[in-house]
């Protein structure tokens, strides 16, 4: 599996350009991200834009970017309502009104979507930081795209945006330890393949100590 992450602005999420036609977040930063994304391909090769979650730092570029590729956007059906909610998707938290997106396709839980070399991206969903948080797992490669769920070295997603419960981030985050990790892909800072295993294990005893 080929991964190019991007980080386009101070409060962009990362984005990360899959095998050359998959697009995970988008950040706000629209002209950076697109030069960055057409150092790599022709926009036009764009296939698909996944949302981790709604909010506005991982999602605002969504729309132009679909336009000029053709990709379409998805996002778990969970969230989707939420793209239009502006507490909800966070955008005035930016100073920015009236963001509304809407998706192509709307995703679920154990959804698996093609990314071709025969690999697959496996959808987890990980409610907790929005309602329609996802995960996306890749077997052959070991590699946890974990949005905003957990973070390198035990971090976990917030929960105090609208929508957020820190019970359901903690059950969520069950469902990741389970997994065999052996890259992570997170929704800000650096991808790391330093024993990931034990640091989602620390994303889980925080998340627990967060409920005490």
């Amino acid at each position: 599996m080929q991964v190019k992450q991007f980080n386009a602005g101070l409060y962009d999420a990362n984005s990360y350009l899959v095998n050359g036609r998959v697009l995970i977040d988008t950040g706000i930063n629209t002209s950076a991200l697109l030069a960055e994304i057409e150092k790599n391909i022709g926009i036009k090769e764009l296939e698909l834009i996944i949302l981790t979650h709604c909010h506005f730092d991982h999602s605002a570029a969504a729309l132009e970017i679909a336009e000029k590729s053709g990709a379409r956007i998805a996002i778990h059906k969970d969230d989707a309502a939420l793209l239009k909610d502006n507490d909800a998707n966070a955008s005035n938290a930016f100073g920015y009104k009236n963001f509304d997106l809407e998706p192509d396709m709307l995703l679920e839980e154990g959804e698996k979507i093609p990314i071709g070399s025969d690999e697959i991206l496996e959808l987890i969903h990980t409610p907790g930081h929005t309602p329609g948080g996802i995960c996306l797992y890749e077997s052959t490669s070991k590699s946890l795209f974990s949005g905003d769920t957990v973070f390198p070295n035990g971090s976990i997603g917030r929960t105090d945006f609208k929508g957020g419960n820190r019970l359901m981030i903690t059950e969520s985050i069950k469902k990741l330890v389970q997994l065999d990790v052996q890259t992570l892909y997170p929704g800000h800072g650096m991808a790391t393949s330093d024993n990931v295993n034990e640091q989602i294990e620390q994303s889980l005893k925080m998340s627990r100590s967060i409920l005490l």
